[in-house]
């Protein structure tokens, strides 16, 4: 049994872009990559609103650094055979980060947590597939558009960053932003049809990384 752990935000969690709620659990990409999958896997799904790559939310009364509970997750559910990281979008936030390069940086610093964490039994590093987040969108009311004052641009330079930061760390990519893109409602989140859409497509890239072809 091969177990991978997804660590992301409200796009893992599956956020409803009109606000009304969670999206069902056949909708959200990592049981979406379940089936894909099959039962020689277990995916675990670990979302959590607002989760930053690195950044401290001193608004939110869970603790959304990624950098700070990483750890924890790595050492609540090991042996891992891979961890896919979905973050970055929260960091456009312009009270926390602001711009991709940041977001790059706070990337790094994930996929170093997951190579050096204190893992027991002699237990080896998992394998770290990245992905970039759809870029945002241009809709949205008010809020959204102040809170992500500047970040829309800035969105769309995260592929690349994140390619970048594979590559020096030797480690996988996937751009979701060539499979999904962001609700015409709000412009960050996801509809059913896009959070299903990462699942189904990065299913290749997993077995391969798995060695399951």
């Amino acid at each position: 049994m091969k177990t991978v752990l997804c660590y992301g935000d409200s796009l893992t969690w599956g956020y409803i872009p009109d606000g009304s709620g969670r999206h069902a659990l056949k909708d959200r990409w990592p049981e979406v990559l379940q089936v894909e999958l099959g039962d020689g896997v277990h995916i675990i799904a670990d979302g959590l609103n607002g989760r930053t790559t690195a950044y401290d939310d001193h608004l939110s009364g869970f603790e959304r650094n990624a950098a700070k509970t990483l750890t924890t997750a790595l050492g609540t559910h090991f042996p891992l055979d891979l961890v896919i990281i979905m973050l970055g979008t929260n960091d456009m936030k312009h009270v926390l980060c602001g711009n991709a390069l940041g977001a790059k940086r706070g990337m790094q610093r994930l996929i170093e947590i997951v190579r050096t964490a204190p893992y027991q039994f002699d237990v080896k590093a998992p394998a770290v597939l990245i992905i970039s987040p759809p870029p945002l969108g241009e809709a949205g009311g008010e809020e959204f558009k102040l809170i992500f004052e500047g970040g829309i641009e800035q969105s769309h330079l995260l592929a690349a960053f994140y390619k970048n930061a594979a590559e020096f760390a030797d480690c996988a990519f996937f751009d979701a932003g060539s499979v999904a893109k962001t609700s015409s409602i709000d412009g960050v989140h996801l509809d059913a049809e896009n959070t299903r859409a990462i699942g189904k497509a990065i299913a290749p890239t997993v077995r391969e990384i798995l060695g399951l072809n």
